[in-house]
């Protein structure tokens, strides 16, 4: 059987249609159809019903994916291991990332390890749904407390901590038990715990007078002279440094932490091993 058309016929399963698989894979669109094609032809079944809009597997179609895709894993893992032998990582190399860590930490990483590994091709995607490395075809995925996942093995790259911030001449009173506060708007209306550098700790109500999507649109509201916010600490560091925002205490519940995951089906690849060993000694 010819492991290619096996490939693109279960990369079009995988990704329901052959627009998807090519925009995944980088394989012309035309190609992928005629490879499955020839592999219909040569099993003499039909392994994708395609509709004028739609596109779904056959019995017979569905049975061929779920009995080959671990194998052509397997096929990947072996490549990927002899490759790890290799001195010098090479090939693609596809992470995704929370969308504040890939822009506040991610580009001067990237850019070192561009430098620093020429034969790898990175390619990195801020996204903060929770990514799939086998389904998603990542081979790595940074998350934020991440949950427990025996599919999952990785090290913890950094902590981090939220910040209590506003923009330097923003009045508050340290006093005060509520402060006009800048929330996400998916955020529940719910006390702020900060401990202040002297250690005391303090309940604030957040009033909010923005409610945003984001973290980043958070930031610079908050730079703005909006109000108050919580925000990550990698993301408000260089600010406060500047003397644009002003540190007002620390979420006095515990440190988040940061993760680079990557599938126990797999083996840890010399690339792979690389951006964690960086990611580590950079973030």
């Amino acid at each position: 059987m010819d492991l290619t058309a096996l490939t693109d016929f279960n990369a079009v399963a995988l990704h329901g249609g052959f627009g998807p698989a090519a925009r995944r894979t980088g394989r012309p669109k035309a190609t992928l159809s005629r490879r499955v094609a020839e592999l219909e032809q040569r099993l003499g079944v039909r392994l994708l019903e395609r509709g004028s809009r739609t596109l779904r597997l056959t019995e017979e179609g569905r049975a061929l994916h779920e009995r080959t895709r671990g194998l052509l894993a397997e096929i990947d893992d072996a490549a990927e291991a002899i490759r790890s032998r290799a001195p010098v990582p090479s090939g693609r190399l596809r992470v995704s990332a929370p969308i504040v860590f890939a822009h506040v930490v991610l580009p001067r990483i990237a850019s070192r390890f561009a430098s620093a590994y020429p034969q790898v091709e990175l390619e990195i995607v801020a996204e903060d749904r929770v990514a799939d490395p086998v389904q998603d075809g990542y081979d790595l995925v940074i998350r934020i407390d991440p949950d427990a996942d025996e599919l999952l093995v990785g090290r913890r790259i950094a902590t981090d901590r939220r910040v209590l911030v506003a923009a330097r001449g923003f009045m508050t009173d340290d006093r005060a038990s509520s402060l006009p506060a800048v929330v996400l708007a998916r955020a529940a209306s719910t006390p702020w715990q900060i401990r202040s550098d002297d250690g005391r700790e303090r309940t604030i109500m957040p009033e909010p007078v923005l409610r945003l999507s984001s973290l980043l649109m958070a930031r610079e509201a908050v730079l703005e002279g909006a109000g108050v916010a919580l925000l990550p600490g990698l993301l408000v560091e260089q600010q406060i440094a500047d003397g644009r925002l002003v540190r007002l205490g620390l979420d006095a519940g515990p440190a988040v932490e940061i993760w680079a995951l990557y599938s126990s089906r797999r083996l840890l690849s010399a690339k792979v091993r690389a951006f964690i060993d960086m990611l580590q000694s950079a973030a």
